[in-house]
């Protein structure tokens, strides 16, 4: 007789494999070249691994039913310890799976750099030399999502639009804590960081409305930190465009630094226009006209004569700025502490 917890534990799995049947498996099946061979990495890595994983379920059900206690036609040999085949056939299969792993994870790192530009629009189509990138600069705020269009001067709030079959080429950074940018129908996720300026290449293949968020946790609003990407032709684009020209909201300095402060569920909002240089003024911490640029800083800091420091007094430029400036290539980083002497 099948027991009560036998009949929870079946019925615990039916529900998980009927709510698994009604996901959306939009990573395996994107719509973004990028995407599609991250995709495919993840395939291929997991039938590798299977070739490994099956055979040591069969043969550990095989050899459980063979030895069994009540298996007296089992041979018994309680001397035996060794076997040069068999050692060979346990070591040298996983090491080879390591290897082509190995080897598919170094081709794919390089050829998936999120810093690396495009050179096709999809498998079959190279991209043209002089075709020209969309430039979108992305700024993590707590907790919304802004999208400046530098190339068009306009700014997005919670709501990205690129045409379809065009190189996208993001800059990311974020206000105050670290983000992660994503959206998984186009390509991976790339870390949003205060203070630095990080690189992402993309490209939409199919027209449709695709969800982004943070995949990063950063507080109370987090989870509502979404935002819709639109994949539109090239004259959707345009109208697009034009909607967010047609805004009477400018994104100035002052403008930004109340966006800035934290809130919650933000509706779409569109700014006509934006302020020079904005993006890099957020990397520099300097929004506010009133403070040092992180980049002035540290320019003094690389031009101040070696071995005086140590005898100076340190002072902060500006109060409560605890940032480090890291680099934003795809180095290892190092960390950068800005800070000015007195003489």
């Amino acid at each position: 007789m099948v027991s009560s917890r036998a009949i929870g534990y079946l019925l615990a799995l039916s529900l998980s494999c009927t709510m698994l049947a009604g996901c959306d498996m939009v990573s395996l099946h994107p719509s973004g070249y990028v995407a599609a061979q991250q995709g495919q990495l993840v395939v291929i890595s997991t039938l590798l691994m299977l070739l490994i994983i099956v055979p040591v379920i069969v043969l550990t059900l095989v050899f459980a039913w063979r030895y069994r206690e009540s298996n007296t036609a089992a041979p018994y040999t309680p001397e035996w310890d060794h076997s040069i085949q068999l050692e060979l056939l346990i070591w040298a299969a996983p090491l080879l799976i390591i290897i082509a792993l190995g080897a598919l994870t170094w081709i794919g790192t390089h050829t998936l750099d999120p810093y690396r530009s495009l050179t096709r629009i999809d498998s079959s189509r190279p991209l043209s030399i002089e075709a020209e990138p969309l430039n979108i600069e992305v700024v993590a705020l707590d907790w919304k999502w802004l999208f400046i269009y530098p190339d068009h001067g306009i700014a997005v709030v919670n709501e990205l639009a690129a045409p379809v079959d065009i190189p996208i080429h993001f800059k990311i950074t974020a206000s105050s804590v670290m983000n992660s940018f994503f959206i998984p129908a186009l390509a991976g996720q790339i870390y949003a960081m205060p203070s630095m300026a990080t690189t992402l290449h993309a490209i939409i293949n199919r027209p449709g409305e695709y969800v982004g968020f943070s995949a990063n946790y950063s507080g109370a609003g987090f989870s509502d930190m979404r935002f819709k990407f639109l994949g539109v032709n090239a004259g959707g684009f345009d109208r697009w465009l034009q909607k967010a020209k047609a805004s009477k909201d400018e994104l100035t300095r002052e403008a930004y630094l109340e966006l800035e402060k934290p809130s919650e569920r933000e509706a779409v909002r569109r700014y006509g226009a934006v302020a020079p240089d904005l993006f890099d003024a957020i990397v520099n911490r300097c929004v506010d006209q009133g403070k040092v640029c992180l980049r002035e800083m540290m320019a003094m800091d690389a031009h101040r004569p070696s071995g005086r420091a140590s005898a100076r007094e340190p002072i902060a430029l500006n109060p409560g700025l605890d940032a480090v400036v890291c680099r934003a290539d795809n180095s290892a980083a190092g960390a950068l502490l800005p800070s000015v002497y007195r003489d």
